[in-house]
């Protein structure tokens, strides 16, 4: 039996929907608090990551080198608990989409994307997106809630389990992580950053800050704390060589303007310990809206101070759309004018278009969707609101 002193220590850890501690979600600092709590020394906290996130452990009673006393503790307090898979999709070309069920009943997608013996892997941020990016398919299911900070590595956990990946001599890694599946996540500051923070640690996945990218559509307030926390990869949704544009395609323009946003870039970059990284720019190319010759040169004259890698992604087209996909030859004319200009513009290879996995393709399924045009739209709002 805990002691009333120890309950209340514990208190900053349980989640209040299971009245548990997630311990999958805890990031070294905090599982050794929540350690500290019990009166374990360091070492335990230690111990129980690499049980979780080198071994893949799905039960406290898998972590037989911790003691029958600890192990009865932590069953009463604690629990390993990932989102429930709910399906999986393997495209033709190896792509491999999970929809996965998380606390109330509302599901997001991450998508696998395998090249020979490594794997990018795309991680959702929240249940839906409040920012309603015209020419993406989650924003227009509303939102509904952030997810946690285990639902956000329980991800990547499910995903290394499924790709054989989580031992040290595994011959196939996920050696990238993009923040670019379902929401905005800088919207989700602290969560994400502790799913970030995991996603880098020797103690969880050891991947490298060179492969976790962060892509936000440019929340310039959070954005500006984000060096403070973390150095990670930033990637920007840009889309449009002008606000004009942007304030359509992008409505979070209106209170950010373009040049706001890259003035925010250049010092996250500048406050990196290795300055000389670059900002990547994701520009996804929509026929006849954002993809002519004479908006590529406006582009190239936007960026031509700004140290950064275009990515050029073909419109993925969706149901709720009207958008189209540009032809190849504009898309090649595009980048032509971006190469000439000097920049590093590769054209991004569409992906798990089959399964609806491609950028700006993932939906998951919102709980009580028939309803969401008043609530969701006020949840998505006051969220804005508080954060902006």
């Amino acid at each position: 039996m805990l002691s009333d002193t120890v309950k209340e220590g514990l208190a900053p850890f349980v989640d209040p929907d299971t009245g548990k501690v997630n311990l999958l979600g805890l990031t070294d600092e905090r599982m050794e608090a929540f350690f500290a709590v019990l009166g374990e020394k360091r070492f335990r906290a230690q111990q129980v990551m690499k049980w979780i996130h080198h071994r893949g452990a799905e039960s406290i009673d898998d972590m037989t080198d911790v003691s029958k006393k600890m192990r009865a503790i932590l069953h009463d307090i604690a629990e390993i608990k990932a989102p429930e898979i709910v399906s999986q999709q393997d495209s033709k070309d190896g792509t491999r989409k999970w929809v996965m069920r998380v606390t109330g009943g509302s599901c997001i997608e991450t998508v696998l994307i395998p090249e020979a013996d490594r794997a990018t892997l795309c991680v959702s941020s929240q249940v839906g997106c409040s920012l309603d990016c015209s020419f993406c398919s989650t924003g227009k299911q509303g939102f509904m809630r952030d997810l946690k900070a285990s639902e956000i590595i329980g991800q990547v956990w499910l995903a290394a389990k499924s790709y054989n990946s989580l031992a040290a001599n595994a011959k196939r890694k996920v050696t990238n992580v993009v923040m670019m599946g379902m929401g905005e996540p800088l919207l989700n500051f602290d969560n994400v950053v502790d799913a970030m923070n995991l996603m880098r640690s020797d103690y969880g996945y050891g991947i490298s800050k060179r492969r976790v990218t962060l892509s936000t559509s440019g929340v310039v307030n959070q954005l500006q704390r984000l060096s403070a926390v973390t150095d990670v990869s930033l990637a920007i949704s840009l889309h449009a060589p002008d606000d004009e544009l942007r304030n359509q395609l992008v409505p979070i323009n209106k209170k950010y303007p373009i040049a706001v946003l890259l003035d925010a870039c250049r010092q996250y970059m500048a406050d990196l310990p290795d300055s000389h990284r670059v900002t990547t720019v994701e520009y996804t190319l929509i026929n006849g809206i954002n993809d002519s010759v004479e908006q590529a040169k406006a582009l190239a004259v936007l960026l031509k101070d700004f140290p950064c890698k275009i990515n050029l992604i073909p419109f993925n087209p969706f149901p709720q759309s009207d958008y189209k996909r540009p032809s190849k030859s504009a898309v090649y004319r595009f980048q032509t004018v971006l190469i000439e200009a000097g920049f590093i513009a590769p054209i991004r290879t569409t992906r798990g278009d089959d399964i609806d996995a491609a950028c700006g393709q993932l939906v998951g399924q919102v709980e009580d969707k028939t309803k969401r045009s008043q609530r969701h739209k006020a949840a998505a709002e006051e969220k804005i609101r508080i954060i902006t």
